[in-house]
């Protein structure tokens, strides 16, 4: 059974004034760009690897797969995802109030 709350739109304001709140989803990001790219190569490495020793060593080389689900924290997209978080961290800004969510620039106006 799922219970939903209406929200009327000036309540969220009232509860959680001058407090940001969290951003959907999870994190990818990694400490570095360098990081998240040797993280990358890694993880493409073992996907790309895995599939051309297969001629060679059977079956078996497809166990490297998985591994590249742990250097990707995920897929591929979420490795994308992470790239995407280790960029912009410290530049980009969210701000909720009043139920209406925006993207800012820490150095410039409102995106």
């Amino acid at each position: 059974m799922t219970i939903m709350n209406k929200v009327e739109p000036g309540q969220g304001a009232k509860a959680g004034a001058g407090r940001q709140s969290p951003a959907p989803g999870g994190n990818f990001a990694s400490r570095s760009v360098p990081r998240h790219l040797a993280r990358g190569a890694i993880g493409f490495g073992l996907i790309i690897g895995s599939l051309a020793l297969v001629p060679v060593a059977g079956p078996a080389a497809l166990l490297a797969a998985p591994l590249a689900l742990i250097a990707f924290r995920g897929c591929p997209t979420c490795w994308m995802v992470g790239l995407a978080q280790t960029i912009s961290r410290g530049r980009l800004e969210r701000q909720c109030a009043d139920g209406v969510c925006t993207l800012t620039d820490r150095r410039q106006q409102p995106l």
